[in-house]
């Protein structure tokens, strides 16, 4: 029986031009090789399985062959790439920094490196993996990293970059691998398709191409064990059932049953999804990326963002095209929300089933759409004004435009009864007394009404003989500083938990600019967001406190705030030996240290 070779060591590049999706890299491999500016240390960082030790091997080989052809490409048949591809060859030493990361391993390393290679022009030391080493290590590594012989060039590979220490990174040229694209994923599995004489539906490639997130040699792994549960012939089905991957018909039902607001649908949907073994968070984070594909099916221009094959992407765009922008964003948030609380939900499958009854509610005419973190902030109701009757009513009422695009907040007190007068007209319904606050999508605004009358009828009932008229004043009442920061402190009082505003509203005190206008500077954006997001809680407590309804405060970045200033020891000794001159000849006398 012939030996098995698993795809990813079978296909594994050989050449530079073999190397899938890193087309700009290898070509300036190829450039430097063939301009002779060979760097004595590289490190290559990226993803797992993109191919950096694979270009590592290719590059050794490439700078020792002795007849590399006009291509820049090594001829694969001299000595020197025979020796290397047979795994013979001295000129490459690979050591794994995951297993060999102490000073003794980078010591007989670098004794090593003295040995000039026996065919070619370098010795080429490829440590995989390098972010293992331990700082000794690292530091033991100095010296002949930077300084190497002439013949000796260090290929360092590493997943994690950031781990590296500085010292090491400023003497290598780094080169940053991208993740391998799906189409080209795809590419590839269909050539190895071909040469294993495999049948692979495109569809089924496409999913393989997706489960392995951009890893050339994740999609071969996995195209290896679709190849031998499939008997050779991948299937959309039978590679969905091995990877336990759910079919996407699934969501496009889901969407079909949000249109047609078929609640009991979407969650039968929902059952049989749980029936077959899939996670909930699986689900709802799948819903997601498919409402998210839908979105950019929907515009030509983003249709390119879509990873899928072309008769899915029909499907999508089908479906797309029948759902506006507002949906979009608003199935969006609550699909992350739901996400989101997902972990700390004591009934999760409760959870799921809530989003998507309020999915199928965003299609409801006849619902008031959720407001808020439910989905629905761009929500906007518009409030009729209401009518008022009699002279009286036009001569003492003061009209304050409002947009009708902005919600109003309407607030009624009760009144009490009294005798009206004969040039008084009853009213029928309440008027808007206050407005305090007006929110909307891209700013708030303050509006304040300095008085309103309201005719309002007996709050016991009666007739509309029995209404009165009642002037409610705006609240002006006179206020000190004093007052206003006794109330800023009872507020960061009664907020504990709120730790981000709390602490901005300690650091900051209001600076009065006019009569009622006040002011506190900020160090940085996130304190400005987090004070305009409890901003009407704060005026509101704050007007109560002090009984004026002008106050108004107003925040600023100020990238100037002067932070509390950290001593050394030494500074601090400094100080005290200048507040007591005979610290010092105290010190001398006792002979006495610094410690």
């Amino acid at each position: 029986m012939k030996n098995y070779i698993v795809s990813a060591r079978k296909y594994r590049p050989s050449t530079f031009r073999s190397v899938v999706g890193q087309q700009a890299l290898t070509h300036t491999l190829k450039a430097a090789i063939d301009s002779g500016r060979l760097a004595h240390a590289y490190l290559f960082c990226g993803p797992r399985g993109v191919g950096k030790t694979s270009c590592a091997r290719i590059f050794a080989k490439t700078i020792n062959c002795l007849n590399p052809t006009p291509e820049g490409e090594a001829c694969n048949q001299c000595e020197s790439c025979e020796a290397l591809n047979e795994q013979r060859s001295y000129n490459i030493v690979e050591l794994d920094a995951a297993s060999n990361n102490s000073v003794d391993d980078i010591r007989a390393l670098t004794e090593q490196v003295r040995i000039p290679p026996q065919i070619g022009k370098y010795r080429v030391f490829i440590i995989d993996e390098v972010h293992m080493l331990s700082s000794q290590a690292f530091n033991a590594f100095l010296k002949t990293l930077e300084e190497p012989p002439a013949h000796a060039i260090f290929i360092l590979a590493t997943t994690e970059k950031h781990k590296v220490i500085p010292t090491i990174l400023s003497r290598c040229q780094i080169y940053d691998f991208s993740r391998i694209t799906v189409q080209d994923i795809v590419e590839q599995l269909q050539y190895i398709a071909s040469q294993e004489g495999i049948t692979a539906e495109p569809t089924a490639l496409n999913v393989i191409a997706q489960k392995a997130d951009g890893a050339m040699r994740d999609a071969l792994s996995i195209f290896d064990q679709v190849a031998a549960s499939s008997q050779g012939n991948i299937t959309y089905q039978s590679t969905i059932d091995n990877l336990n991957v759910l079919d996407h018909d699934y969501y496009f039902k889901l969407v079909d049953a949000f249109m047609a607001v078929d609640v009991p649908q979407a969650l039968l949907i929902y059952k049989d999804i749980r029936d077959k073994g899939f996670d909930s968070l699986f689900f709802i984070n799948g819903l997601g990326e498919h409402i998210r594909n839908l979105m950019v099916a929907a515009t030509p221009a983003t249709k390119c963002l879509l990873e899928t094959t072309e008769e899915v992407a029909n499907q999508f765009v089908v479906q797309g095209t029948k759902l506006t922008p507002q949906f979009f964003y608003r199935a969006l948030d609550l699909c992350n929300k739901c996400d989101l609380d997902y972990r700390t939900a004591t009934n999760k499958q409760l959870l799921v089933e809530l989003t998507l009854i309020k999915l199928c509610q965003l299609f409801d005419k006849d619902t008031p759409l959720p407001a808020g973190g439910d989905g629905g902030t761009d929500t906007l109701r518009k409030v009729e004004p209401v009518k008022r009757q009699g002279s009286v009513a036009k001569a003492q009422s003061v009209q304050t435009p409002v947009a009708a695009s902005q919600p109003v907040a309407t607030t009624v007190a009760p009144i009490a009864s009294a005798t009206p007068t004969p040039t008084q007209q009853p009213v029928s319904a309440p008027t808007i007394s206050h407005v305090p606050v007006i929110e909307t999508e891209t700013k708030r605004v303050v509006n304040r009404v300095p008085r309103i009358l309201i005719n309002a009828r007996n709050a016991r009932g009666g007739n509309t003989s029995e209404t009165t008229n009642k002037i409610i004043q705006q609240r002006t009442k006179a206020y000190t500083e004093e007052a206003l920061y006794e109330a800023w402190h009872k507020f960061i009082e009664l907020h504990p938990r709120e730790q981000i505003i709390i602490n901005t509203m300690r650091c900051s005190l209001p600076r009065r600019i006019s009569d009622d206008m006040y002011e506190i500077e900020v160090e940085n954006q996130v304190q400005v967001e987090s004070f305009n997001a409890h901003k009407t809680n704060i005026m509101t407590f704050l007007r109560d406190s002090i009984e004026n309804d002008m106050l108004v405060i107003n925040v600023k970045i100020n990238p100037y705030i002067e932070r509390p200033k950290f001593w050394t020891p030494q500074e601090i000794f400094a100080s005290i030996k200048e507040y007591n001159p005979y610290l010092e000849k105290f010190i001398d006398d006792f002979d006495l240290a610094l410690g």
